[in-house]
């Protein structure tokens, strides 16, 4: 990237800071450097603890996990990370198998993931 582009892309407006709790699916994912990685799939949160705890991504390498110590900002119009999209392999991991990704996304596991973060909400509320 030019130092040209560089500049440009810093001076783009990326909105408001927002919660990574309103934090929407779709929203893109920038690197350092201004390159689009990919979008938001799904947000994890420590319910416990109720902090931050990463992003599921989508990008045209599949489904990959960015933690959250590497996200540098997450603002209205996209996330940006703390490293340049040269190190995205170091620090975006892969997030299983193909098979794990298909059996995990059928409506009895969906509806048991439910059901357990149900069960969970009630018994941390007692």
């Amino acid at each position: 990237m030019t130092d040209d582009a560089r500049d440009a892309h810093l001076d783009e407006d990326d909105g408001h800071a927002v919660s990574f709790q309103v934090l929407k699916r779709g929203t893109p994912i920038r690197s350092s450097d201004g390159v689009q990685l990919g979008t938001v799939r799904r947000v994890h949160e420590a319910k416990r603890e109720h902090i931050f705890d990463g992003i599921d991504v989508d990008t045209p390498e599949g489904l990959r996990f960015l933690d959250a110590p590497e996200v540098r900002r997450i603002a209205e119009r996209w996330v940006t990370t703390t490293f340049p999209a040269a190190e995205k392999d170091i620090h975006l991991v892969d997030r299983g198998s193909r098979i794990a990704r298909v059996l995990g996304n059928t409506t009895t596991a969906r509806r048991a993931k439910r059901t357990g973060e149900s069960l969970r909400d009630r018994w941390d509320r007692r």
